[in-house]
């Protein structure tokens, strides 16, 4: 059962797996959701991809998950409240992409590790627990992430899921597209739009392959609703012109 945070919804979706999942439209017209995910890692420290506003229920479910020792940047894109979770976690570690990290500059915010300007194989310190791969030839320099023990990928801006159901579950609304009905994995639109986004081919072929041997059942997307299964199959439809 969710509980609410105002409009968001907080559920663990498998053990030490939490979702906060929040209304969020794209240019206030485009339903898109949001989502930060909480991960209780095998030694008590919480891992969050902080992707949605610090609000005090998910303050409260944080403190009752664990310590938070890891803030999460995504991509080059979700980095709105990477400030709030180090102003709330200071003993935490802000690990993003270096394009978020040149947006942040302003706010003097400490960067403990950057996706795209460390070398490519650095660990930062969770990879017992969750491996990452980096999309250097995706427009939004994403990141995805592998929680091996729930069976789990998170990611930001790869794979959308629309509608937004559960995002706007204590909102209302139906969280529908004005313009058509969802964009999932298994469209001609979301295929197009994957194939649009890499902005080098070669690379993007490598690291949809990476993730792709990955052995993951369910997807976490930052847009769009939890796929509870098959989530390889998703992916491997999603990315097929990379892999064909």
């Amino acid at each position: 059962m969710a509980n609410s945070s105002a409009k968001c919804a907080i559920r663990e979706v498998a053990k030490d797996v939490w979702t906060f999942s929040c209304p969020f439209s794209r240019f206030n017209l485009f339903p898109v959701g949001g989502r930060s995910t909480a991960i209780k890692l095998s030694n008590g420290d919480v891992w969050v991809l902080a992707s949605t506003p610090l609000d005090e229920a998910t303050k409260a479910k944080l403190g009752e998950i664990g310590p938070v020792k890891w803030i999460i940047g995504a991509d080059a894109v979700h980095h709105l409240f990477l400030g709030d979770y180090k102003k709330q976690y200071p003993d935490a570690k802000v690990i993003a992409v270096d394009e978020a990290a040149k947006k942040k500059e302003k706010e003097g915010l400490k960067f403990d590790g950057l996706w795209g300007a460390d070398p490519p194989n650095s660990k930062y310190g969770f990879e017992d627990d969750i491996k990452h791969c980096y999309f250097s030839g995706f427009k939004n320099k994403d990141v995805a992430f592998f929680h091996a023990a729930s069976k789990t990928m998170i990611e930001a801006d790869l794979l959308f899921n629309l509608p937004a159901t559960e995002q706007y579950s204590m909102t209302g609304s139906s969280g529908k597209f004005p313009f058509f009905a969802k964009l999932d994995p298994y469209t001609w639109a979301h295929k197009k739009f994957a194939w649009s986004l890499g902005v080098d081919k070669e690379a993007m072929k490598r690291d949809v392959k990476t993730v792709a041997g990955w052995d993951f059942e369910r997807i976490i997307p930052c847009h769009g609703d939890v796929i509870e299964k098959d989530g390889k199959k998703a992916w491997m439809e999603a990315y097929k012109w990379y892999l064909d």
